[in-house]
C-alpha cells in the first residue's frame, strides 16, 4: 500500500506537475487515501499506472468538476476497475515523430520501418507529416512531396540543427498486442481518453492524425512483439535498410523481456531507434551523461548511442553531448 502511495506521489511530482493540474491533484488525492491505495495494490502491477486508472475514470464520467475524486472512484470502482483490467495504456503520440526524425534522418534510405508497440500506427508514418522546427537559427519546415494537406508537428530544437529531409520509407509494419481498430468507435474513444485532460492541442492533433492515417493505414500485426518480431522483420525487403523503432514501449516490459527484445533486435542486424525513459534501456544507460536519470524527458538513441532528450509527448528536443 505504501508503495502505491509513494508511486502516485512521485508520479504527481515528476510527470503530472506542470503538465496536468487535474491529474496531479487526482494522484495526490489517491495517495492520501489508504483504502484506494489498498484496492490499487490488489491490481496486477502493470495495471496500477495512474494515467491508466485516470483514463478509465474519465471514460466513466469523472472530470475536473468531480468534487471528491477519491470518493467518486470508490463509488464507481467496479466499472473503472473492469476498464483498467481490459484496456492498456497506449499513448500513440504522433508528435514524437519529430524527435524520432532526428534519428531516422541519420539512416540512409530506402528504409524498411518496423515499429514495436505500434498501437494505431501513428508513428509509422513519419514521412507523411509536415514538420516545423524552431531553433536559434530560425524556423525550418519539412513537407511530404505527395501530401497536399496534412498534420503539422512543431518541435523546438536545442543544441542541434533540424533535419533537412524526410526518410524514404518503402516498407512499414508494426506489432502491438492490442492494436487499434480505426473503425471501432469504442476503441477510438478509449484512445482519445488517454490524452491528458488539459492537452487540447494533443487531442486535436490526434484526431487529425487518425484521419490522415485512415487514408492509407499501415499494417499493424496484433500480437506479442517478442513472438512476432523475428518473422515480421524477415518480411522486410532486402534492398532496404531495416529500422526497428519503439517509443514508450520497453517501460512496459520486465527486465527479462527487455533483454530478450534487445537480443531479437540485434539478431536482425537492423538499425535500432529507441525513445524511452532514461533508466529503461540497459544498452543506453552506461553511455548517458550524469544527471540525465533525474530528467523526466525521454532519451532518443540510435543503435544504443544516446542522441538527445525529448519531451515525452513531443514538442521539444535537446541534443546530448557526444560521448
Amino acid at each position: 500500500m505504501n508503495a502505491v502511495a509513494d508511486g502516485y506521489r512521485r508520479w504527481a511530482a515528476l510527470e503530472a506537475h506542470g503538465s496536468s493540474a487535474q491529474y496531479e491533484a487526482w494522484a495526490l488525492a489517491v495517495a492520501a487515501d489508504g483504502e484506494l491505495c489498498e484496492r490499487i495494490s490488489a491490481l496486477p502491477r502493470e495495471k496500477r499506472q495512474p494515467n491508466l486508472l485516470f483514463a478509465a475514470a474519465r471514460v466513466h464520467g469523472a472530470s475536473a468538476d468531480t468534487a471528491d475524486f477519491p470518493h467518486w472512484l470508490g463509488q464507481n470502482w467496479d466499472a473503472v476497475c473492469t476498464t483498467v483490467l481490459t484496456r492498456i495504456n497506449q499513448t500513440n503520440e504522433p508528435a514524437r515523430c519529430a524527435s524520432l526524425l532526428m534519428a531516422l534522418s541519420q539512416i540512409p534510405g530506402p528504409i524498411a520501418l518496423l515499429e514495436l508497440g505500434a498501437s494505431a500506427g501513428l508513428c509509422l508514418i513519419p514521412d507523411r507529416y509536415r514538420y516545423r522546427f524552431l531553433s536559434d537559427a530560425g524556423v525550418h519546415e519539412l513537407r511530404p512531396r505527395n501530401e497536399s494537406r496534412g498534420v503539422t508537428l512543431e518541435c523546438s530544437l536545442m543544441a542541434v540543427s533540424s533535419p533537412t529531409s524526410l526518410p524514404h520509407i518503402v516498407w512499414r509494419a508494426g506489432i502491438d498486442r492490442s492494436s487499434v481498430d480505426l473503425q471501432d468507435a469504442e476503441e477510438l474513444l478509449w484512445f482519445e481518453s488517454l490524452v491528458w485532460p488539459e492537452h487540447d492541442e494533443r487531442r486535436v492533433r490526434l484526431r487529425d492524425s487518425l484521419r490522415l492515417l485512415a487514408e492509407s493505414p499501415p499494417r499493424v500485426v496484433q500480437g506479442d512483439l517478442l513472438e512476432y518480431l523475428p518473422s515480421i522483420a524477415a518480411e522486410a525487403p532486402s534492398e532496404a535498410t531495416l529500422v526497428i523503432m519503439h517509443s514508450a514501449v520497453f517501460a512496459y516490459l520486465d527486465e527479462q523481456q527487455r533483454q530478450l527484445a534487445q537480443t531479437l533486435i540485434d539478431r536482425t542486424g537492423a538499425r535500432h531507434v529507441s525513445l524511452e525513459g532514461a533508466s529503461v534501456m540497459t544498452s543506453v544507460l552506461p553511455r548517458l551523461p550524469s544527471g540525465v536519470l533525474d530528467d523526466p524527458r525521454f532519451v532518443l538513441a540510435l543503435d544504443g548511442v544516446p542522441m538527445g532528450m525529448a519531451a515525452p509527448h513531443g514538442g521539444s528536443y535537446e541534443a546530448l553531448p557526444l560521448s
